[in-house]
Order: C-alpha cells, then structure tokens, then sequence
C-alpha cells in the first residue's frame, strides 16, 4: 500500500519589494522537493494581498519573465480558515480545498518575513516551516534586531535610528558618529532593496527619501570594511551551523543587481577560504544569534570578518533566499546536506515543533480541589 503524501503548501509571492525574487526561491523549492514523498499545492499571494491558487506552469517557470502574480482573473481566490488544521477555501465559498499538512513559506520581506503571516499560520492551526511569530517579527526589524544581539554582547556595526516624522538632515552629525561612507536602509526589509551605500551629502538626502519609500523608520549604519561572510542555521532547540561560505561583491557592495539580476555582480566562495579557529568562531556567533533572537527551522546570518580576525555580525534572514544561487542551500550542499534532503528536514522541524505546541495547555485547570 501506497503511504499517503504529506501535502506542502509552497506559500510565495506577496505584498514585498521581495515579491520576484520570491518566485524565484518557489521555482527552486518546488522543483527540488522530493515528489514520492510529499504533494506541492502551490498558494501565491499577488502583490496586492490577494491569495491564490495559480497555475504553476504559469507563474513557478521561466516563461514567467517578470516573476509577478498577476491578481485579477489569473487564479482562484483561496483564503485559509482559522483553527481548521490548515484548510482552504475558495472566495466564494462554494467549495473547500482539501486541508494542507503544513506551509513552506517562501515570503521575503514585509508581509511574509515579519511575523505577520506566521500569526496568520498559528491561528490557521497548521505547520510551518521557519521562525515562529517573535524570531520572524525582531529578525525582520533590523533595529530591534541589533539591539538585542548588542545587549546580549555580540558585536554589531554601530547604528543610528530615524522615523518618518523626525527625518535625519544633520549629516555631519551623523558622519561625526558614525564616520564616511556610511549605510541608509529601511529597517523592515532585505534583498538590499532601499539600501544605498553614503559618501556625501547630496547622496545622503537622495539614500533617505529612497529608504523611507519602503519603511517609516530607516537606519544609519556604520560601514564595517571586511569580508562578507555567511552562514546558514538549521533546527529547532538544538541548531546546528553550515560551513560558512563568503560573498566576493564586485561592485561597491552587494546590491540588489548583484544578488539577482547581474551575473557578474558578485562571486561566492563556499566553504569560505578562512581558518578552521575563524570558521568554528563563526559557526558558534551563527548559533548564538539564531537562539538570541528565538530562531526557529532556519536562518542565514550574515557577517563581516575584519582585518584583525575580528567578526561582527550584520543580520540573520529568518526566509534566506532558496534561488538556484542563494547562499543558503549552496551553504549546506557543501556541509554534505543536498537541496532536496534540505527541504524534507525543514518540514519535518515544521511538523515537530508543532505536534510539540499541540501538547501545551490551552485553558487553566485548577487540579486542586
């Protein structure tokens, strides 16, 4: 007898400056997920909010040149029902999709990385792999982010904040703190979209209102000069790191264009050419800043090794990039993990976790009567 797929719900797309890129992860999940074992059910999310279920052949191929969910009478309208064990229904209402055994969110960025459709998840009563609703929420603010790995004693590249409302014009204050260049970036995003590399004035004013397009609170940061280093986490309570592999940018730093557009625009080395005392170092900061942050399933933490061996992290991405060039899998092929055995040990930690939580109570019991 035939044992009964597991039902995977390839979450991608949304409503993030990250939506294409998106796509391009989900392409690479879908193709690579062991088939004999599970059933993929494709769920995209079109850049206005609306939750589908699309054609794959249509928006997971190369034929989709733009990488975009085009909403409006591309697919069928599905919303997930609270507390059903991960069932679906059409927007209608005239049927109900059989129920999904557990969710990969493939959600760069705002809207899918912050914890928002992590709580989405948890009140649907279903499995999902990745960062719970707090690990997903402070991984995604770089503010919050830091702030707690630099209280819990990991070095971070010194930092200033600026909301909407009290927009930063004093630019040599900031150079007086921080020093030139410096980084503008939003606090809630990745992929290094909004993030522009400060060398004066003129391209100060321009790095900020190009930040506050995509958040309300941006950040100053420090530029650390060193190599970018990166190193992939896996697991629940007890996590267990990659081998670090590094990012050899050949532009000014690695953009947008170098990550996905440009082929040219960075090399990566993996494992990194680094001693196996600086490989270990990284390797235990990697962990330590996953548990910080109360990680879960995976996470990529990203890092700048200085001249003097000195290490200091940048962040962690709690959704790292699953394209056919994201460090992330690359990261552990190398550690001797292949992609598709990667993927069915991220959705068993899904599942684990959850049958884990499924044992708390609920209710108060007074046992004592």
């Amino acid at each position: 007898m035939n044992k009964k797929k597991i039902r995977v719900g390839i979450l991608f797309g949304g409503k993030s400056a990250e939506h294409e890129v998106s796509l391009q992860s989900a392409r690479n999940v879908t193709d690579a997920i062991d088939k004999e074992k599970y059933e993929v059910v494709p769920i995209g999310i079109a850049k206005g909010g609306r939750w589908l279920l699309p054609n794959p052949t249509q928006f997971l191929s190369e034929n989709n040149k733009f990488g975009i969910i085009v909403s409006e009478g591309s697919a069928e309208g599905v919303a997930l029902i609270p507390q059903s064990g991960g069932k679906l229904a059409t927007f209608s209402g005239d049927r109900a999709i059989n129920s999904i055994d557990v969710i990969f969110p493939v959600l760069h960025g705002t809207f899918g990385e912050d914890g928002t459709v992590q709580g989405l998840l948890k009140l649907a009563d279903i499995p999902f792999v990745g960062a719970g609703v707090l690990g997903s929420a402070v991984g995604m603010d770089k503010d919050v982010q830091k702030r707690l790995l630099r209280d819990a004693g990991i070095p971070v590249a010194n930092f200033l904040v600026f909301r909407e409302k009290h927009n930063p014009t004093d630019y040599q204050k900031i150079v007086a703190e921080l020093g030139s260049p410096f980084f503008v970036k939003p606090a809630n995003l990745g992929s290094s979209i909004g993030i522009s590399k400060v060398y004066s004035e003129r391209e100060f004013r321009n790095a900020v209102e190009d930040a506050f397009q995509y958040d309300t609170k941006i950040l100053a940061e420090q530029f650390i000069k060193g190599r970018e280093i990166e190193c992939a986490v896996l697991g629940n309570d007890d996590p267990q790191a990659s081998v670090p592999g590094e990012i050899i940018p050949h532009r000014d730093f690695y953009s947008y264009e170098a990550k996905y557009i440009d082929e040219d625009g960075a090399g990566l080395e993996v494992p990194a050419k680094i001693s196996e005392d600086t490989a270990k170092k990284i390797q235990n900061m990697a962990i330590a800043v996953f548990k910080i942050l109360s990680c879960e399933g995976m996470g990529r933490v990203d890092f700048f090794l200085k001249e003097d061996g000195d290490v200091v992290v940048n962040e962690i991405n709690t959704i790292p990039g699953f394209t056919s060039i994201s460090m992330y899998p690359r990261l552990w092929q190398a550690s001797g993990m292949p992609y598709s055995e990667l993927i069915d040990r991220l959705i068993q930690l899904a599942i684990e976790r959850f049958e884990r939580e499924q044992k708390l109570k609920t209710s108060y019991t007074n046992l004592k009567r």
